[in-house]
């Protein structure tokens, strides 16, 4: 599916003149490499992060593989998931609330509720209104999904835990910001914050 084009050059010259403590973080990490890794169709990213959730790396990489061996040339789609049992899904290591949450995004998708194929023309709020929907799927999951799934650009997850230590550590704040101090933070960044996200996590790397 069309994924927007990445002007790494233009947003970091944009960031640099909206932000002087972002530039001294662009000068310090250097070229901007971010990039958009596409795990399979939108439909397995999303399983992916579901099944990611409260699970360390190396335990979700397993579980997940071994959900991928269920279907045909481990291609998952959601008439596949749909058409297993519940023991099935829960024999590769998935918890029943798991199992739940994946038979929920595929029942949306298959009815056409969610329309998952359509998803990347839509703009970021509404992609994220139709993902919020889904059980196990929340804002930060769908912005996630927005940055390293679509590409887009112009995304602040504001929940997110580096995000919120890279600005309290790059702006000297004497505490963690809430989500309003964020966007005010934030607001020069427009159209790029995901450059500028990239580099705040990049910082407490």
């Amino acid at each position: 599916m069309p994924l927007p084009p990445v002007s790494h050059r233009k947003a970091v010259n944009h960031l640099r003149k909206a932000d002087p403590v972002l530039a001294k973080l662009i000068a310090a990490i250097g070229p901007c490499r971010y990039d958009v890794k596409t795990f399979g169709t939108h439909f397995d990213a999303l399983c992916r992060s579901i099944i990611h959730q409260q699970l360390s790396t190396k335990a979700a990489t397993t579980i997940h593989g071994r959900f991928l061996d269920l279907f045909a040339k481990r291609t998952s789609s959601p008439a596949a998931l749909l058409a297993m049992s519940e023991p099935t899904l829960r024999g590769v290591g998935l918890s029943r609330q798991k199992t739940a949450y994946l038979r929920d995004l595929a029942g949306r998708i298959h009815t056409g509720v969610l329309p998952l194929d359509h998803l990347y023309t839509l703009e970021d709020a509404a992609i994220i209104e139709y993902l919020i929907q889904v059980k196990g799927i929340g804002v930060w999951t769908a912005q996630m999904f927005l940055m390293f799934q679509l590409g887009r650009l112009d995304v602040l997850p504001d929940l997110d835990l580096g995000i919120r230590n890279a600005i309290k550590k790059a702006y000297r704040l004497r505490g963690v910001p809430t989500a309003k101090r964020i966007a005010k933070i934030g607001a020069p960044w427009r159209p790029y914050a995901s450059i500028a996200c990239w580099y705040l996590w990049r910082s407490v790397d």
